[in-house]
């Protein structure tokens, strides 16, 4: 089941790149984007909580959904390409198995723990 998910997800990016690469900006501006999501992980420097929100914000594929029909909608071709990164680098994320950010630790995700667990924390997946 895991394997066919990553599978879904990458295919996710593969569609957003390819929706991208219709919007008339140049294919390869996809990919000088494509990390800037990451940026939201600068909210960890305030704490856990304050990480994962910001993370999750950042990561929401529900944001890159909603940023991509404003821009369509309005002809704002920025704002639809932002879509269009965020909602790939979501699915990017997803695809090598990094999820949404619970509050307790960074490497504690919806899809699990990313790498060693923790020592001496309460493990609820």
């Amino acid at each position: 089941m895991k394997t066919h998910l990553r599978l879904e997800e990458a295919a996710q990016f593969i569609l957003a790149f390819a929706l991208y690469s219709f919007t008339g900006d140049v294919w390869w501006h996809f990919f000088l984007w494509i990390l800037v999501p990451d940026i939201s992980m600068l909210g960890y420097l305030g704490g856990n909580r304050t990480g994962a929100i910001c993370y999750n914000i950042a990561h929401s594929k529900i944001l890159g959904i909603a940023l991509f029909l404003f821009g369509l909608y309005y002809d704002r071709d920025l704002v639809l390409n932002a879509g269009l990164v965020i909602y790939g680098h979501s699915s990017l994320d997803r695809a090598l198995g990094y999820g949404l950010k619970y509050f307790d630790h960074f490497k504690h995700t919806h899809l699990g723990w990313i790498g060693i667990i923790p020592a001496k924390r309460n493990v609820r997946d």
